[in-house]
């Protein structure tokens, strides 16, 4: 089936750190704006605003070791279907996105498509 899938951005996962607080340093680092930190279906987690190229940055408070990983966008889960063909496999499905390993070893999840307006990859 047809879909669509895009970089969305980068999750900076802090292990038993506040999100706020973990915001604190990766905004000073990165030169971008924290937001107050929210709670969202049993998870915390604090935006950081004024990424280059429209991409979402944030930091969110884990109770696995700390990493940096990737999302990727999509319309549907034939994503995930794609990314397995190329080699990655699939850890597990987190209340609604799936958390996916690279060959690489590197994890990164799919997330639900955002915004319908901005550029995608189209894949068949």
């Amino acid at each position: 089936m047809a879909h669509q899938s895009r970089l969305a951005g980068f999750i900076i996962d802090c292990e038993g750190i506040p999100a706020d607080e973990g915001a604190r340093f990766w905004s000073a680092a990165l030169g971008l704006q924290a937001q107050p930190a929210y709670a969202e279906d049993g998870a915390e987690y604090a935006d950081l605003q004024g990424a280059p190229a429209g991409l979402n940055v944030e930091v969110q408070r884990v109770n696995h070791p700390s990493r940096v990983h990737l999302d990727i966008e999509s319309d549907d889960n034939a994503e995930a279907d794609r990314l397995e063909r190329l080699g990655a496999r699939r850890i597990g499905f987190v209340k609604r996105w799936w958390v996916m390993e690279a060959p690489t070893g590197h994890r990164f999840c799919i997330v639900r498509m955002r915004e319908r307006e901005t550029p995608a990859n189209h894949w068949p």
